[in-house]
C-alpha cells in the first residue's frame, strides 16, 4: 500500500512539469510522422514489415536513449529543487517504497508511450497497406522493445539520483550514439552485452523473423525464431538479470543515501 500511495504521490507531482506532454505527445507525433513518411512510399511488397522497421529504428535509436535520460532526469530534478531533495528524503515513508514508487512511474509512462505509439504505427500500417494488420510481430517488437528499455530506465533513475539532470542527459546522448553504432553491422557480434543496443536489436531480431521466418506461419514462426539460443536470447537474458541488478542496487544504495549539493537540483 506504502508504494501505491507513493506512485499516486508521485503522478501529482508530474503535473506541471513536461513529464506528461512527453509521454503521450512525442508517441503520437512520431507515429503520425512515421505514417505519414509511409503514405509517400505508395504501394510496395510488405508495406507492414517496412514501417515496423523504420518505426522501431527511430524509437529504439533516437527516442529510448534521450526519454530514459530526460525523464528520470527532470523527476530527481524537480526532487533536488524542493528544498534539496528535503521532502523526499523527509517523508515517514520507507525508502525503498519511495524509490520503487518514482521507477513505477517511469516504467508505466514508458510502458504507455510504447505501446500507444505501436498500436498506432500498426493501426497505420493496416490502412496504407489495404490489408489486415498484423499484431503478432507489432506486439512481440514492442514487448521485447520494453525488455531492453526497463534496465536503462533503473540505471537512469540511479544515476539521476546521484548525479543529476545533467549526468542522466549526458548519458542518454551517449546511449544514443552507442545505439545507432549498434544498429549497424558493427553491432553484430557485441550487441548482447551493450545495454544501449537491447531495444534495438531485438526490435531488429523480430524485423528479421518476420521477413525470413524459420518456422510455420507468424507468430509461432516469430517466437521459434527468437527463442533459438542464439544472439536474441543471451541479449533478452542479459537485459533481464542487468533490470534485476540495477534495481536491486538502486534501492540498497537508496536507503542510504543523504542528498547531493550543487547547482543540478542540490
Amino acid at each position: 500500500m506504502n508504494t501505491l500511495r507513493g506512485i499516486s504521490a508521485e503522478w501529482l507531482k508530474t503535473k506541471r512539469t513536461p513529464v506528461r506532454p512527453l509521454a503521450w505527445l512525442m508517441p503520437i507525433l512520431l507515429a503520425a510522422l512515421m505514417i505519414g513518411f509511409g503514405s509517400t512510399r505508395g504501394a510496395m511488397p510488405q508495406l507492414q514489415l517496412y514501417l515496423f522497421r523504420v518505426f522501431f529504428e527511430v524509437w529504439t535509436v533516437l527516442v529510448v536513449p534521450l526519454a530514459v535520460g530526460i525523464v528520470p532526469g527532470l523527476l530527481a530534478h524537480q526532487e533536488g529543487m524542493a528544498g534539496q531533495f528535503y521532502g523526499l528524503l523527509g517523508s515517514p515513508m520507507p525508502r525503498r517504497h519511495l524509490y520503487l514508487a518514482k521507477l513505477i512511474l517511469m516504467t508505466v509512462l514508458l510502458v504507455f508511450g510504447t505501446v500507444l505509439a505501436t498500436v498506432m504505427i500498426a493501426l497505420g500500417a493496416g490502412w496504407l497497406s489495404g490489408e489486415p494488420v498484423l499484431w503478432a510481430p507489432f506486439g512481440m517488437g514492442a514487448v521485447l522493445v520494453l525488455i531492453g528499455t526497463v534496465p536503462l530506465l533503473a540505471f537512469h533513475c540511479w544515476v539521476s539520483f546521484a548525479w543529476g539532470l545533467g549526468a542522466s542527459v549526458g548519458l542518454g546522448g551517449i546511449g544514443l550514439l552507442i545505439a545507432a553504432l549498434m544498429a549497424t553491422s558493427l553491432g553484430d557480434t557485441v550487441w548482447p552485452w551493450i545495454p544501449w543496443a537491447w531495444p534495438v536489436r531485438l526490435a531488429q531480431a523480430v524485423g528479421n523473423a518476420w521477413a525470413f521466418p524459420s518456422a510455420g506461419e507468424l507468430p509461432l514462426g516469430l517466437i521459434s525464431s527468437l527463442l533459438d539460443g542464439g544472439a536474441e536470447t543471451i541479449g533478452a537474458i542479459a537485459a533481464v538479470v542487468s533490470w534485476g541488478a540495477m534495481l536491486v542496487g538502486g534501492l540498497v544504495w537508496f536507503e542510504r543515501w543523504e542528498g547531493r549539493s550543487g547547482s543540478d537540483g542540490g
